[in-house]
């Protein structure tokens, strides 16, 4: 019989909307899952069982009242959705993955909270995540790391591990989580899942925490096309103070009403080589690229070999934006000392790059991203998509990126495991991890999709496309 988790998201929401289920039953239910399996996957560095109830019970009320009244509920209202740690709760501890801020308790939320709450979602708590989201595994000295529930010797990925790891492992229907470099799609690879890198400026990084680079930004993990989209739809739109603003949907459309659309015949670039010397891409994820991409032929779209020149200096150049990330995070300074190995080496490395250093490389994130848009997707003639794989390796064991003897070897690994995903983040154009394929030894692999900037809903078009000729929905790991 099938259980409260079986269900999609949107499903629980309709149920919600009903009177056939209870936010109440829903939240009681996952944070049973959690308390029974987190120790084992390592989903929530802090859970928030008083918060959710309470919430759960204003959430039923409001349904409720909605029904007698015969208002239209917002379409994730009564649905669980935890919190990626990086990101501010007001009242409820933000340790961003670090044992120096293990106690912070933050009195104001960040806009992606605000827009959550004014969904109707409930908090179930916050996800885990490395220190400061600074590599592309969840490891830390807080909670137990984020395990794949297709292995539990396997990473979940990073920086939103402890999200997928949620997701995947039935601890959460959808879940927030944000992507610097890839901390979306890695962990949607690694997990079996659905995840969207949104254009930067369609969803708000406010109101204390904006990202100057233009790197990060906020996004969904889910398990279907249509679970990520109603998300997107919640998290996404306009807020005081945002110093980015990406195209908006004309008025009354929405990301899930693309979910249920045919995507036009696209025009897709296939690409499988790094353009950045000594980078290995196993035959594993060139395997899922190229089954994808006959699909995505037989499914009338054109597709067309890409190749791009090698060249190093956009992996140079995020290198060094990262460093300074890293060196600007809030640590005491007597608190130093308490910092993971990669986290000091990547602080003393940004504290030592000029100022003029760092904003050419600035400067050469906005040059790539105009070399894309003229010279590979331009609108008339050029892709429309471009398809890779999400990273470059099957999942790794826990621990096998991480070097604390060596954390500039650990960085350079860490690269090398990721190689496709950053150009994303520099260029701020909108990039999906689709969970097509599963390996000889049942890990997930999965494919990446980039897009024009603000063009999210023709990825998320795509992808529903995708799912509907090779659903993956009904592949579940063990602890399912």
């Amino acid at each position: 019989m099938a259980e409260l988790h079986d269900l999609t998201a949107l499903e629980q929401a309709e149920g919600v909307r009903t009177g056939e289920l209870s936010p109440v039953d829903l939240t009681e239910h996952y944070l049973a899952r959690a308390e029974q399996l987190d120790a084992t996957l390592g989903a929530y560095l802090t859970r928030t069982p008083e918060i959710a109830r309470k919430q759960a019970s204003a959430a039923e009320d409001e349904a409720a009242a909605a029904r007698r009244e015969g208002r239209a509920l917002p379409p994730l209202h009564g649905v669980p959705v935890p919190v990626k740690d990086l990101n501010q709760v007001a009242g409820v501890r933000c340790t961003m993955g670090s044992e120096t801020l293990a106690s912070y308790v933050p009195e104001v939320d960040d806009h992606v909270v605000t827009r959550l709450r004014g969904a109707g979602t409930i908090l179930l708590g916050k996800t885990n995540t490395p220190e400061f989201g600074l590599p592309c595994y969840t490891e830390n000295r807080l909670a137990p790391p984020a395990r794949t529930p297709w292995d539990l010797e396997r990473s979940a990925g990073g920086s939103s591990g402890g999200a997928a790891a949620a997701v995947a492992g039935g601890l959460a229907p959808v879940a927030h989580g944000s992507d610097g470099g890839g901390s979306i799609r890695i962990p949607a690879s690694l997990c079996g899942l659905y995840g969207i890198k949104p254009s930067r400026g369609l969803v708000s990084s406010g109101p204390l925490l904006h990202d100057v680079t233009g790197l990060g930004t906020s996004g969904p993990l889910a398990r279907t096309v249509a679970d990520a989209a109603a998300l997107l739809d919640v998290l996404a739109g306009p807020m005081p103070g945002a110093p980015y603003a990406a195209p908006a949907l004309p008025p009354g459309e929405t990301y899930a009403s693309h979910a249920r659309r045919e995507p036009g015949r696209l025009r897709v670039g296939c690409l499988t080589d790094v353009p950045f010397p000594g980078i290995t891409v196993h035959q594993d994820c060139r395997d899922a690229v190229t089954r994808t991409a006959a699909l995505l032929a037989e499914l009338g779209h054109d597709v067309d070999e890409l190749t791009l020149p090698a060249d190093d200096s956009s992996r140079y150049a995020f290198t060094r934006v990262w460093s300074v990330i890293a060196a600007n995070r809030p640590v005491p300074p007597a608190d130093e000392a308490k910092l993971l190995p990669l986290t000091r080496y990547l602080r003393e490395r940004g504290a030592g790059i000029p100022a003029t250093e760092f904003a050419r490389a600035l400067y050469s994130f906005r040059m790539l991203g105009q070399l894309v848009a003229d010279g590979v997707m331009q609108p008339d003639g050029g892709f429309d998509v471009i398809l890779t794989p999400t990273v470059a390796q099957p999942p790794p064991r826990v621990g096998g990126l991480r070097n604390d003897a060596d954390p500039q070897a650990e960085f350079a690994a860490v690269g090398a495991f990721t190689p496709f995903t950053p150009l994303y983040n520099a260029t701020g154009q909108p990039a999906v991890s689709v969970p097509l394929h599963w390996n000889a030894a049942g890990l997930p692999i999965g494919v990446m999709l980039g897009g024009r900037y603000g063009e999210d809903a023709t990825l998320i078009a795509l992808s529903a496309q995708l799912e509907q000729a090779l659903p993956w929905a009904h592949r579940k790991p063990g602890v399912w």
